[in-house]
């Protein structure tokens, strides 16, 4: 089966109502994820699967526009969304992205695709080792690996976000990470907060251009030339939704215990 690429997106946020959908250079921000990972060669197709909710009506019609392929289910339980969009487009392995990656980089994308294919069927799980700048996420999962979880991942962090319940157990999930000759993590260039979608409202007005893809080097270059735009967010802490989930589970094993 063909690697497919299955984008999360809702219109639902607490920090940044409808962020998915907001302009950067006149193009919503979803379109920027799914046109960068169209130009990656390995990827079959790209999906977005969104929730169920009438609110993201907005995301099937940008689907519909786009001619994307698109999946409803959970809002919650996004891994009971991934497993059944995978189901229903039939992706093996499946490249799990976030709609808030604007910057989603094709090169880095296709590195943890070429790291996946040529362990011949040895990993269950590609990832990063944390030294990418936020945003740049990608995850490859057998689809394998992905039932799985969904049959058996039962804490609120493991169903919200997908894959910790494969990564957390490497001696089960054979795995591997790609990795940056250069710790970039105190960077970050994802949009969950006002301050994030000011910094990529500058770097997008800066640097695209309709039919040209840029990527990881030239952002770099261009916040190295202005160093004063990595203020914007500098306070906006990572993983704060993954930081929230294993509160909940926290909570979830003291009344259960």
């Amino acid at each position: 089966m063909p690697p497919i690429a299955i984008v999360q997106a809702r219109v639902g946020s607490t920090r940044l109502p409808g962020k998915v959908l907001l302009p950067l250079a006149g193009k919503p921000v979803l379109f920027h994820v799914v046109n960068r990972l169209r130009r990656v060669a390995a990827l079959a197709e790209v999906a977005v699967a969104t929730t169920d909710r009438p609110t993201d009506d907005l995301i099937r019609a940008f689907c519909q526009e786009e001619g994307v392929k698109c999946f409803s289910g959970s809002e919650d339980d996004v891994l009971d969304r991934y497993y059944h969009a995978a189901r229903r487009f039939g992706a093996d392995p499946v490249v799990r992205i976030t709609s808030d990656c604007p910057l989603i980089d094709p090169l880095i994308v296709g590195r943890a695709l070429g790291l996946f294919a040529a362990a011949h069927g040895e990993l269950a799980y590609v990832g990063f080792d944390g030294s990418f700048p936020d945003g740049l996420d990608v995850e490859v999962v057998a689809r394998a690996a992905l039932e799985t979880a969904w049959r058996e991942a039962r804490l609120p962090s493991e169903r919200e976000h997908v894959t910790p319940f494969i990564w957390k157990q490497p001696e089960r999930f054979p795995q591997d990470r790609i990795r940056n000759d250069t710790d970039l993590s105190d960077q970050r260039w994802t949009v969950d907060e006002p301050e994030d979608y000011a910094l990529l409202q500058a770097i997008f007005e800066a640097l695209y251009q309709p039919g040209r893809p840029f990527g990881m080097a030239e952002v770099l270059s261009f916040l190295n030339a202005n160093p004063d735009l990595r203020r914007i967010n500098q306070g906006v802490g990572r993983n704060e939704g993954y930081a929230k989930s294993l509160r909940e589970d926290h909570l979830k094993l003291e009344t259960t215990s």
